[in-house]
């Protein structure tokens, strides 16, 4: 298991997650075309929301968005 979860949602409905969760964020970005790729500071809150978004976990390769442009 990975730090790193992409998930099917907006960054509305992560973050809205992590907060009914108490689960601490590390670093949130885009997905293109849709999602989110949210990475969490330990293994247990990555584990509490992939369970949270059963379902809407996005496997194989996905596309990032940097999170800064030059």
């Amino acid at each position: 298991m990975s730090r790193a979860v992409n998930i099917d949602a907006s960054r509305a409905d992560v973050l809205a997650m992590c907060n009914r969760h108490d689960l601490r964020i590390s670093a949130i970005e885009f997905l293109h075309p849709v999602g989110t790729r949210v990475v969490l500071y330990n293994l247990e809150d990555s584990a509490t929301l992939t369970t949270a978004f059963a379902g809407k976990i996005l496997a194989g390769q996905v596309t990032r968005q940097p999170l800064r442009t030059k």
